[in-house]
């Protein structure tokens, strides 16, 4: 599907709203429309440039609530309809830091974490052309107009 986003092409530059592909939830994941969200000083640290760990292109965003519109494979704790807000650091709930309470250190997806990709090493957002635009599974409310589909969540 198409949906409207805000991306850093490059770092300094500003953002540019632009038309991108937006791929549906695959299993365990969970399509969020953002209905409100908010702009954090590491959005704009990261797409100043200052943020060693920045990649570009990327749709920045943490900070978000919204309402379910779909849902993968999977997932059984929210439903289209639902109204929710993602969490900053998603949970995997499987392995021994998710098992012992310490959800905030999910190994798991730490392994992506950083690269700009969702925990399965992928990204559900790409350019007109193709290119994959990077987006950490913590930042997921992409700056988009009000009621446009562009959030992809993990969830179990």
């Amino acid at each position: 599907m198409k949906t409207r986003a805000a991306v850093a092409l490059d770092a300094g530059k500003p953002l540019e709203v632009m038309e991108v592909n937006l791929e549906g939830p695959k299993a365990g994941e969970v399509m969020v429309e953002i209905k409100a969200t908010g702009i954090c000083h590491t959005d704009e640290f990261t797409r100043s440039g200052a943020d060693p760990e920045g990649i570009f292109p990327a749709i920045l965003g943490h900070e978000g609530a919204g309402i379910v519109v779909e849902v993968g494979p999977g997932v059984t704790s929210v439903k289209p309809g639902d109204h929710v807000i993602p969490l900053y650091t998603p949970e995997c709930r499987e392995c021994a830091s998710c098992l012992s309470g310490k959800t905030n250190l999910c190994t798991r997806i730490r392994a992506t974490q950083g690269q700009g990709l969702m925990p399965d090493g992928t990204s559900r957002f790409s350019l007109p052309d193709g290119t994959p635009i990077h987006k950490s599974p913590w930042r997921r409310s992409a700056r988009t107009r009000p009621s446009t589909r562009s959030a992809i969540s993990a969830a179990a």
